[in-house]
């Protein structure tokens, strides 16, 4: 791999590896903070979420929710996620009333507080496509794939390159251990020559 190869594929692996961390971290680490994240798939509450944004959701108490509050809750017993706007809250049949802010009327049923499975506390802007991408097949089996090659692509180089050192230093120094035998066997005939001489 020549020089200028091996630095635009340094480059693009390094981003490629940037990408896949911050991922991770927006993906993974919210998790261990306690946050549940969802991928907006409407456009109910836009502005404020807008299409393919990811929301991150953390769980509190019903009671503590007020009418202005978004919500992230059960919509149906097909488990679809969603998030709207409370409007008004009946504490006594704890039930919720919601609305998307970018609906005209209320959602045909309330919420009950059950349902409820958090209040979302700040959202990144189409990191959700990204999510539901390498979660879901076959964008996982499709990021496991990348994340191995670019794993060899690092390391394959290297050692082929420390091989290929091992070669060199392996050659030199047969090379050298000839030349000191031929050295060693020089000087033997020498010696041999000058006993030689002396009985003579």
């Amino acid at each position: 791999m020549n020089s200028a190869v091996k630095k635009i594929w340094n480059i693009l692996s390094t981003a490629l590896v940037v990408l896949i961390v911050f991922c991770a971290v927006f993906l993974m680490g919210s998790r261990l903070l306690g946050f549940k994240c969802f991928t907006v798939i409407s456009g109910s509450m836009q502005p404020k979420y807008m299409v393919g944004d990811l929301i991150y959701v953390k769980e509190v108490d019903p009671n503590t929710i007020e009418a202005g509050d978004d919500i992230t809750f059960i919509l149906n017993e097909n488990l679809v996620v969603a998030t709207h706007r409370v409007v008004r809250v009946d504490a006594e049949n704890q039930h919720f009333y919601t609305k998307g802010i970018a609906n005209d009327v209320e959602d045909s049923k309330p919420v009950h507080f059950k349902n409820v499975i958090g209040v979302p506390r700040f959202s990144v802007p189409k990191l959700g496509y990204v999510a539901d991408f390498v979660q879901n097949p076959p964008g996982m089996y499709i990021t496991i794939a990348i994340g191995i090659i670019l794993i060899l692509f690092a390391f394959v180089p290297d050692m082929l390159g420390k091989k290929e050192n091992r070669n060199s230093h392996s050659e030199s120094e047969i090379t050298k251990a000839n030349e000191e035998n031929e050295k060693l066997k020089a000087e033997i005939s020498r010696l041999k020559a000058e006993i030689n001489s002396e009985k003579e």
